[in-house]
């Protein structure tokens, strides 16, 4: 008897001493993030994270599904990269530099990590038709295929990779899936939004994971009998291109917090040659799963080794500032791959732009075509619609505007033929990227805006038409070189073609980064809507200047954008890079200048701390010149505003709620202090310890009005001046929907 209770308890022992011999564990450099990774019975990669003691990720597998690939050698891929691993091997080191940015938040960042890579081996006997087909019977193969999990654990976070050395048996493969896990422990607070292969337009939702599936279903389940509310509803209506993928399906970045206070962001970094990645739950047992963008045939990814996947990360702290200071997803991108980067430059530019999106101007130039052939069409002989915007008048009118206010750019939507039928589907020739309407003056409008010491801005509407603009990339550019612009605002609306494709799958993603590759050889700066959202890439190629890749500021215009939508941008969006959201409305009752009869949902003085809650080196004065005429004493802060940083100081911030930040001007001693609030409003003591001691400074403090409010009184805002010191407190007081500003400049 005794002899069987211990074989029983020998048998009981051994899957956890199997377990023990596997398990690996890395710590944070501060010791408070701790990261296990170990093989499950079955050879299953599993790996856990915890924070401070507190488990963050539960128990979860990583590993791929493999498409049946026909033309295979060795039917490899019938056997999934999931489980029947063993651990061959593991190695950890510990990395600690500080690099210096082109641009950014910081003039220094620390890239300081431990790091575990384990290296797995998955054996199969694999059995073939003999070279011989008159010899009876299979031949046998013992393979092996080798892949590496890399562990990078940082104090506010960690990341994880794929990596698979070139080999013999696995060379070129096709994912079906990638099961990368995420197990939370709880029903933790979401702000996310819908998961989809062609849109990040969407409103930002907060809610329970659990509460996913119903606010999504009810929008897109055309039989639940509900009207959607545009405004607040996770699915996004009327677009131009939208495939939501799954009633629990969310992008990344998410951000959550759980109940005992800890904040936790899951994104992606350095995806590139990949698929986009977002985030499927299993709302049962709160798991999410990695799910990529397919292309047209289903398949998600397309490898060959050596290769690697883009990192998937993980950001944790008990502070909320925390996630909006990390420079973890920077840090792991790569470093940058210019050699010259003298001609990189923050910018801040206006345009013609915002009264075409309001309604009033329009971008085609002539309404007498139903359709147009950009190789036959004569606009020279078309009877122009009055509206055009990008007209050599106006034009003028927004250089003159952007010399006398300090704004070093002019961008003009709607310069180039084609914009008569440009949304039409699937149209292959909609541009060439080359031709100006009759009435904007190439030669004369540069030749006019380098006079005034004012470059013009270059605008490229692909209309999704990717096979087209790669057709005239090169003669685009060169465009550009002859007439001295140095930046271009791209754009991806409608459905892609190739048809079938996707906005963020691994075909698209590719040509986003090679669009930024052959703009550096060009010194041009690219700024991307519509394209996928950023993983970082802008530490590698720094001339990568700003995405939209979210719902911006041209939604004010359809009246579908909450007060808290820009105090989520940052915990969520920005977490890869800088968005283009295009603040900066001053006449927020658009009725006062156009037919349209919506508001901007922020006070005045809200538009302005959006320069500041959301930075990037590329901002813009989106209003009209006569609007911002009617409030110059608040144009001034514009005007006056830097927008690249030594240093960036986050006062408070919660999610959706609130934020307030002070930024150290680059290579001075000015300090610019912003807040943004929800419709709640918001109250901050700001402890002016960041400035240096035993000088004085002249602060102009530009606050919402006492009675301000983001639906009655918006514009109400007033502007005092004082000398402050180290140690003062400036106690602001926001309105709902409003913010703050403060220029503290050194005397």
């Amino acid at each position: 008897m005794k002899k069987t209770i211990i074989a029983l308890l020998a048998a009981c022992l051994m899957p956890l001493m199997a377990l023990a011999q596997n398990a690996q564990e890395v710590k944070s450099p501060d010791g408070n993030m701790l990261l296990k990774f170990y093989l499950e019975q079955n050879g299953k990669p599993t790996y856990e994270l915890s924070y401070k003691g507190k488990q963050v990720i539960k128990p979860s597998h990583l590993g791929f599904k493999l498409a049946k690939d026909k033309h295979a050698s060795m039917k490899m891929d019938e056997y999934d990269l999931l489980d029947e691993f063993t651990l061959y091997d593991a190695f950890t080191n510990s990395f600690d530099e500080t690099w210096q940015p082109v641009w950014g938040q910081y003039k220094n960042i620390r890239n300081h990590y431990n790091e575990l890579a384990v290296y797995l081996v998955q054996e199969h006997e694999v059995f073939t038709k003999p070279e011989n087909p008159t010899v009876e019977g299979l031949k046998r193969h013992v393979t092996k295929r080798d892949v590496i999990i890399r562990f990078r654990v940082y104090n506010d976070g960690m990341g994880l990779r794929y990596e698979f050395p070139q080999q013999e048996n696995l060379n070129y493969f096709i994912i079906k899936e990638e099961c990368t896990e995420f197990a939370m422990t709880g029903d933790h607070m979401a702000w996310w939004q819908t998961g989809d292969y062609d849109t990040q337009e969407y409103p930002m939702q907060q809610s329970r994971l659990s509460e996913i599936r119903g606010l999504i279903t009810r929008c897109i389940d055309p039989n639940s009998g509900y009207t959607p509310n545009k405004m607040t509803d996770a699915v996004v209506w009327d677009n131009a291109s939208q495939t939501p993928f799954s009633p629990t399906g969310v992008q990344t970045s998410l951000q959550m917090k759980t109940d005992d206070g800890l904040y936790i962001n899951l994104h992606e970094a350095a995806c590139t040659n990949y698929s986009t990645m977002h985030l499927n739950l299993d709302d049962k047992n709160m798991v999410f799963t990695s799910w990529l963008t397919p292309d047209a045939v289903g398949n998600m990814c397309y490898m060959q080794t050596p290769c690697q996947t883009p990192w998937r990360t993980v950001l944790v702290s008990d502070d909320a500032r925390d996630m909006l200071s990390s420079s973890l997803i920077l840090n792991l991108n790569e470093p940058c791959a210019l050699d010259d980067v003298s001609w990189i430059h923050p910018t801040k530019y206006c345009g013609v732009w915002w009264e075409m999106i309001v309604g009033r101007k329009s971008w085609n130039y002539t309404d007498e075509f139903p359709s147009v052939d950009i190789y036959k069409t004569d606009f020279s002989t078309a009877r122009p619609n009055g509206r055009h915007g990008a007209n050599n008048e106006d034009v003028k009118r927004y250089i003159d505007f952007a010399a006398r206010n300090n704004l070093s750019e002019v961008l003009v939507e709607g310069w180039n033929t084609g914009w008569e039928d440009w949304a039409c589907m699937w149209k292959y020739d909609v541009f060439d990227f080359q031709t100006p309407y009759p009435d904007f003056d190439i030669d004369m409008l540069n030749e006019y805006a380098h006079s005034k010491g004012v470059k013009l801005l270059m605008h490229h509407e692909t209309s999704s038409s990717v096979t087209n603009y790669e057709r005239y990339l090169e003669d685009a550019y060169k465009l550009m070189d002859k007439y001295g612009y140095d930046a271009v605002k791209t754009g991806y609306v409608g459905d892609i073609i190739p048809r079938g494709e996707h906005h963020y799958g691994q075909y698209m993603n590719n040509h986003y980064l090679h669009a930024v590759k052959e703009a550096a050889k060009h010194h041009i700066m690219v700024n991307a809507h519509e394209a996928t959202r950023p993983t970082g890439l802008c530490r590698t190629y720094p001339n990568l200047v700003g995405n939209e890749s979210a719902r911006g500021t041209e939604y004010e215009a359809f009246h579908l954008t909450k007060p808290d939508h820009t105090v989520v941008l940052p915990f969520t969006r920005l977490q890869g890079g800088p968005m283009d959201y295009t603040p900066g409305i001053f006449e927020t009752d658009l009725s006062q200048w156009s037919d349209n009869h919506n508001n901007v949902h922020s006070t005045l003085v809200g538009q302005l701390g959006i320069y500041l809650v959301m930075h990037g080196p590329l901002q813009m004065a989106a209003d009209l010149p006569e609007n911002y005429e009617k409030f110059d004493d608040a144009l001034q802060f514009i005007r006056d505003m830097a927008i690249d940083w030594d240093d960036s100081k986050y006062i408070d911030a919660e999610p959706g709620d609130y934020i307030t930040v002070a930024r150290k001007a680059k290579g001075t001693d000015n300090w610019f202090v912003g807040g943004k609030c929800d419709e709640q409003g918001h109250k901050v003591d700001v402890k002016l310890d960041f400035l240096d001691a035993g000088r004085k400074y002249e602060a102009t403090i530009y606050a919402d009005a006492k009675n301000a409010h983001y639906l009655t009184n918006p514009k109400a805002y007033v502007i005092t001046r004082k000398t402050v010191k180290k140690g003062d407190v400036l106690k602001m007081t926001e309105a709902p929907g409003g913010g703050f500003v403060v220029s503290i400049m050194a005397k």
